[in-house]
């Protein structure tokens, strides 16, 4: 079955960090969600591999997640190539997802920001029927970028309420103990001297703080968005 939402990151545990509230919440709303790690994460300094991914099976039962599957491009070497773009794309054809999620284009980590670029493209070139790759032409509607533990002056587009989500994503990212036990920092995010759970807690509820609410996911989306309500808008004022 198609998937209404999948979210693309380089990673195992990218997913559960910047945008697991907002799949968790997807899947309580009634839609179908699912993750692609891009590579199985061989370079990371802590843990293995085959570590990652008995944690990153165990993190998408937690949330819910219809589909979990791994690309298996070379961590640390991840790259916009054509035959990259092939596997993405197959992927997109056998998923169909209306929503994307992707990592800012920016980031201090090459495969986060490559990996935005790269599934950017395989979004547009999977819906061209002449493209060479397995499966139907299937183009993505939106593609959402998530902007959490940015450190750029990046105003987000919207902030998705995950205070009812909020326990779940972070059972998620502690399934993740080879990578965050006794850590401080981890991909985008910098040590503030907080352990990395708690420093979590505080970016989450910041971004909850600016749409009034106790927890939140920040995203960015280039096209602006569309509102049909003016008298139902939400966030107060004053």
């Amino acid at each position: 079955m198609p998937l209404d939402i999948l979210a693309i990151a380089a990673h195992r545990d990218d997913v559960e960090l910047t945008c697991g509230g907002t799949l968790a919440k997807a899947i309580d709303q009634g839609y179908r969600a699912g993750i692609l790690d891009l590579t199985q994460g061989e370079m990371g300094t802590r843990g293995t591999a085959e570590l990652r991914a008995q944690e990153a099976l165990t993190a998408a039962g937690i949330l819910g997640v219809h589909e979990r599957v791994n690309a298996e491009l070379p961590d640390a070497r991840l790259c916009n190539s054509d035959d990259a773009r092939r596997v993405v794309i197959t992927y997109l054809r056998q998923f169909r997802p209306r929503v994307v999620i992707l990592p800012y284009p920016v980031g201090r980590h090459p495969d986060h920001r490559i990996a935005s670029e790269l599934a950017r493209d395989a979004c547009f070139l999977s819906g061209l029927a002449k493209y060479d790759a397995p499966g139907e032409p299937h183009r993505p509607f939106k593609i959402l970028y998530a902007l959490a533990y940015r450190e750029d002056p990046v105003t987000p587009t919207f902030v998705v309420d995950i205070s009812d989500q909020f326990a779940r994503k972070m059972e998620a990212i502690r399934c993740y103990a080879s990578q965050f036990d006794g850590a401080t920092t981890a991909g985008e995010i910098f040590p503030t001297g907080q352990d990395l759970y708690g420093l979590i807690e505080t970016q989450s509820a910041h971004y909850g703080s600016l749409i009034r609410c106790r927890y939140g996911e920040p995203y960015y989306t280039p096209e602006t968005v569309e509102v049909s309500d003016v008298v139902q808008l939400r966030v107060q004022s004053m």
